[in-house]
């Protein structure tokens, strides 16, 4: 089964120096019929405006991964790491036992556009941990490059929680396609552009929210640039 929720139908919170498309319930946007799917808790679409961010905060008990599309994202942490995450990196932050950090875009007249991804955890009361890596064009080109997984596999940052999550770019006749677990669930936000998953069209902003399925098609993109994520059911 595969259920479109279109980009519009996401909550939308308007802070001035920040404007947030939420996937899921989040602060001040609850919508009970859209807690979450499997594992995966938030999918943040924001925007900060030049010379904001957030302040120092605390997280616990969460994995958090942040994806730049533009901009730069810069990140302090009270576990000693002060990062500046650019687009093409992929940056996982294990909560744990508890951490505190910051993000900011210090650029005075760049926007910082970003996804900010939060999975439950497998285990809970971990030592906080933290791992960034880059992942070139041409890996996701035509194709889903593994970008986070339990295992560290294939290059990609390891989290602890059940799951994997997939990046690619898609455009013109390039095609994929990715075997599921019907058992499990599985996601597709798409980040730009437009692409057929499993035979329907989304366009940015949209996901796909797929279970019981044994395959994922993903073709006919234009300009598209993709997640794909493998969850806990």
């Amino acid at each position: 089964m595969l259920t479109i929720r279109r980009s519009q139908e996401r909550g939308y919170a308007d802070h001035g120096w920040l404007k947030s498309f939420h996937s899921f319930s989040f602060a001040g946007y609850y919508d009970p019929a859209h807690m979450g799917w499997g594992n995966l808790r938030v999918i943040n679409e924001d925007r900060i405006a030049p010379g904001t961010g957030f302040g120092t905060h605390g997280h616990r008990d969460m994995e958090i991964i942040s994806y730049v599309l533009s901009g730069e994202l810069a990140h302090k942490d009270s576990m000693g790491n002060v990062k500046g995450i650019p687009p093409g990196e992929v940056q996982r932050m294990s909560a744990g036992t508890g951490v505190m950090h910051s993000e900011f875009n210090h650029a005075p007249n760049q926007q910082t556009h970003f996804l900010q991804i939060w999975i439950e955890p497998k285990f809970t009361g971990v030592k906080p941990g933290y791992e960034q890596k880059a992942f070139a064009e041409a890996e996701k080109r035509g194709r889903l490059r593994l970008v986070a997984s339990r295992t560290g596999a294939e290059g990609s940052v390891s989290m602890n929680a059940d799951a994997s999550l997939y990046a690619g770019l898609f455009d013109g006749a390039e095609q994929a396609e990715l075997a599921l677990n019907p058992a499990r669930k599985a996601y597709v936000h798409l980040v730009r552009g437009s692409l057929s998953v499993n035979g329907e069209t989304l366009q940015g902003g949209d996901a796909a929210l797929i279970e019981g399925e044994s395959r994922l098609a993903l073709a006919q993109g234009q300009d598209a640039e993709v997640l794909v994520f493998d969850l806990a059911p």
